[in-house]
């Protein structure tokens, strides 16, 4: 029975309601599976996401330190199964999961070992080109490992049959589905490589799922094929479908057929290559009989060049050639000398006239020499006496015939002011025709007067 009046706080409520789910012995350790959403990583390494299926979704995280122990990198969309106990956070009065462990459902989990497993191979090399072998192009016998009563033998038959008659096919029945398949798979590889009665290999299957082709991602298998002296061509699964038996193979094709295609050479397009050849080898035999037939002309031109007539006609001609350049030369050379000849008659004179050539030269060299000579003496005797008169008009002897002189005090210099003179101080005066000794006895400035 309700008390209509003991009310509960939100807070008493969601206590309530936390240590009822979290104290549930059925809640504390869960495993549960279903559906990643809204997956998210937080910066310190927790995992938040949610986890749902077709009609039911919950929250759920996971810390840090078991985040570090998951094997794969979750993802939006993976089918993953948990191990959890229901937490409720009291703030805001919801409940989640808190997980502790987490791994891949079913196909999920099978996928990460696949990527794991190829990732791996991958960097030790098996996947290098320069570990696979060329496939013949014309084998007599082709093994196939695979299943004795599946439709692969028998599409794989068919195919070389129709395509290649001379190849013969041999069957190394093996299990290729379920437990011990990689075992036998891996046999029956073997036992072909001990026996080495084939040229190439084909190993394949049918269709199915990836658990059914899981032999093929399996190490035994796969050492097998890595190891094996014989070619092997792969024919796993639809054309979509990839194990990592198809990269560690020297060739991978999309189906059965597709493989023992690529094993043999198509009849017809053997038939047609023949009759390509066969006209290449024609033309070319035409070819070289033309070739031979031209050389032998040339050679019968050549033995005609070389017989004794032609040898002597081709030096008459030699001779008769050389004949006339001869001729034409020596009317050259003698024309040349003539005009030689007339050259230097021409240039040649008497004595006498180169004299009187001479003469008349010197006659008009001594004319032109007197003028030159007589016209330089005018010119300089002009000049001479211009310069004499501007020299005796600045001579100073000349003021002195107007009765000035030049007076020099005791050392010899030239007096031009009374400020340089004393009394009783000796001077010289200069005159037109002599010197006068005198002394100073009196000084007067021109302003004084007298």
């Amino acid at each position: 029975m309700i008390v209509l009046d003991n009310y509960l706080s939100v807070t008493a409520l969601t206590k309530y309601i936390k240590a009822k789910l979290e104290g549930d012995k059925h809640l504390f350790s869960i495993l549960i599976k279903g559906e990643i959403s809204n997956f998210k990583r937080h910066s310190r390494g927790h995992l938040y996401f949610t986890l749902k299926d077709e009609n039911a979704q919950i929250s759920a995280i996971m810390f840090a330190r078991e985040a570090s122990r998951i094997d794969f990198e979750p993802k939006e969309g993976d089918h993953v199964l948990i191990s959890a106990r229901i937490s409720v956070y009291e703030p805001s009065g919801t409940y989640s999961l808190q997980v502790s462990s987490i791994k891949l459902d079913g196909v999920g989990e099978l996928y990460q070992k696949y990527e794991t497993l190829k990732k791996e191979l991958l960097e030790k090399g098996y996947f290098s080109d320069e570990h696979k072998k060329q496939i013949p192009k014309f084998p007599k016998i082709i093994g196939v490992v695979t299943s004795p009563t599946g439709a692969v033998i028998e599409d794989i038959k068919n195919t070389v049959t129709r395509r290649y008659l001379l190849a013969e096919i041999h069957l190394y029945p093996a299990l290729v589905q379920g437990p011990g398949s990689a075992e036998s798979i891996r046999n029956q590889i073997l036992l072909a490589n001990a026996k080495q009665a084939v040229d190439v290999l084909i190993v394949g299957r049918g269709g199915g799922s990836i658990e059914d082709l899981w032999g093929f991602n399996e190490m035994p298998v796969i050492e097998a094929i890595y190891n094996s002296k014989i070619p092997i061509i792969t024919a796993i699964g639809h054309e979509t479908d990839f194990t990592i038996s198809d990269f560690v193979s020297d060739l991978r094709a999309p189906t059965p057929t597709a493989a023992a295609e690529l094993a043999t050479p198509n009849t017809s397009d053997l038939l047609t290559k023949i009759d390509e050849l066969q006209a290449q080898i024609q033309y070319r035999v035409k070819q070289y009989m033309a070739e031979l037939n031209t050389q032998l002309v040339y050679l019968d031109q050549r033995l005609d060049r070389l017989s004794p007539s032609m040898k002597l006609e081709q030096l008459k001609l030699d001779l008769d050639r050389t004949h006339s350049n001869l001729i034409v030369w020596m009317s050259h050379l003698i024309e040349q000398k003539k005009n030689q000849v007339d050259y230097l008659s021409q240039r040649l004179t008497s004595p006498e006239q180169k004299i009187a050539v001479f003469k008349e030269k010197r006659e008009i060299l001594s004319t032109r020499l007197s003028n030159q000579i007589q016209e330089i003496m005018s010119r300089s005797s002009y000049q001479f006496n211009l310069l004499k008169t501007t020299l005796e008009a600045l001579n100073p002897l000349k003021v002195m015939d107007k009765g000035f002189g030049v007076i020099y005090n005791k050392d010899g210099n030239v007096l031009t002011t009374i400020q340089k003179v004393h009394l009783g101080e000796q001077i010289s005066v200069r005159l037109k025709d002599g010197i006068i000794d005198a002394n100073i006895t009196d000084i007067k400035e021109k302003n004084h007067g007298k």
